[in-house]
């Protein structure tokens, strides 16, 4: 194959029509001698070698041509699979953008992507056939698959990953390279094909540059995640931050026409006389208090419900599917959830919290504005004494 254009592949082009076109005046001159008779048993020879070597070189160029088409088709391969990682934003993204072109290019029956799933804590394997029409499947293996505290290197992990594998889905002739984050292997790929041929070299150049890019965009994709985390935590309490929930406050305004969202409520909760706190003990109990009662708020809310650190000593909760009798119900829970903490181990002898309480029933009716009724009502049970609920 001949790029058009290119100075190198014309240059070659050029020396092999010369070559070719050199043997082609030898061997004429050789068989015209031949043929006048005047060739004796040397110029025979002459002439049977330099129809070997012909040939060879006729040879020797299909087989350039051939290889040239297969480096030129794994190259095309691992482009599309470089396109796709650098697209993708999640590890299931990951794993789409290879096993398709994996498949193709390494005519594998199937490909098995296995990654350290952080939220599981486990290896978690997921089968990709490459035959159309037939569902993914995703499993999780045991921890001890990943275990290096044995001495294990990567072959010996990426070795029992596809032992796993190849036990649990039961497939064969599998051909395995691992999935690094820096120096620890996370995972592996795994190809497998009914064929008990063995896989060619062009297939694990490829699944081996493949392993590569895979495990940098894995990396990638976790740190953006930890760092999406980190920016929408509060460092302090570990609940989500006020950024985190005026975003989901505006995602969930424009899903509120669905039937199942049209009811929801907001509590605004605040600790009373935490600046008495802070100055009687120090804000580093100050500090232990807030976290304290973050811990007893997001205890006391139901699945579901989204609490967050609304500033200072000030947190906020939204409530989904919440009438007004559930609203009251939940934020008389955080209310004596908060007054039941034991901080004995920093000398305070106890806290109490003020909630206000707000619902929204109606799909066009503003967040925002069920917000303000929220901390008007809180602004009230501030005003009539603290430690208490009251209604918008």
């Amino acid at each position: 194959m001949v790029i058009p254009g290119d100075p190198q592949d014309r240059w070659i082009m050029v020396t092999w029509r010369f070559l070719g076109g050199s043997f082609g005046l030898l061997t004429a001159a050789a068989i015209l001698v031949v043929l006048t008779g005047s060739a004796n048993p040397l110029g025979v020879i002459v002439v049977g070698l330099v129809a070997t070597v012909g040939g060879a070189a006729w040879l020797h160029r299909r087989a350039v041509l051939v290889l040239d088409t297969s480096r030129r088709t794994e190259a095309e391969s691992f482009a599309r699979i470089l396109q796709g990682l650098s697209r993708s934003v999640s590890p299931a993204a990951v794993v789409e953008a290879m096993v398709g072109d994996l498949g193709r290019v390494t005519a594998a029956d199937h490909c098995v992507v296995v990654r350290l799933e952080p939220d599981a804590g486990s290896p978690v394997a997921t089968l990709v056939s490459m035959r159309a029409g037939v569902p993914s499947t995703t499993s999780v293996l045991p921890l001890g698959d990943l275990d290096t505290s044995q001495g294990d290197d990567a072959e010996g992990v990426t070795e029992r990953l596809a032992a796993s594998v190849e036990a649990f889905f039961g497939i064969a002739n599998t051909l395995a390279v691992p999935l690094r984050h820096d120096r620890t292997v996370i995972g592996a790929i795994i190809l497998s094909r009914r064929n008990v041929e063995a896989w060619p070299a062009a297939t694990q150049r490829v699944l081996a540059a493949a392993a590569l890019e895979a495990s940098a965009a894995l990396s990638r994709v976790d740190s953006a995640r930890v760092v999406g985390a980190q920016a929408s935590t509060d460092t302090l309490t570990g609940l989500p931050n006020r950024r985190y929930f005026d975003e989901f406050c505006s995602l969930l305004g424009q899903r509120r026409r669905s039937e199942d969202d049209h009811e929801f409520g907001v509590l605004m909760v605040d600790i009373d006389w935490f600046k008495r706190i802070n100055d009687a003990y120090g804000h580093g109990v100050g500090d232990e208090v807030l976290r304290a009662v973050a811990g007893a708020i997001a205890d006391a809310v139901r699945d579901g419900d989204v609490p967050a650190r609304f500033g200072g000593e000030e947190f906020a909760i939204l409530l989904r599917n919440s009438s007004l009798q559930v609203a009251l119900e939940v934020a008389e829970r955080v209310r004596l959830a908060v007054s039941q903490l034991d901080l004995h181990a920093w000398r305070v002898p106890g806290v109490s919290v003020s909630v206000g309480v707000a619902v929204g029933s109606r799909s066009h009716e503003p967040i925002s504005d069920i917000l303000v009724q929220a901390d008007r009502a809180l602004y009230r049970a501030k005003r009539g004494g603290r430690n208490q609920v009251v209604a918008a």
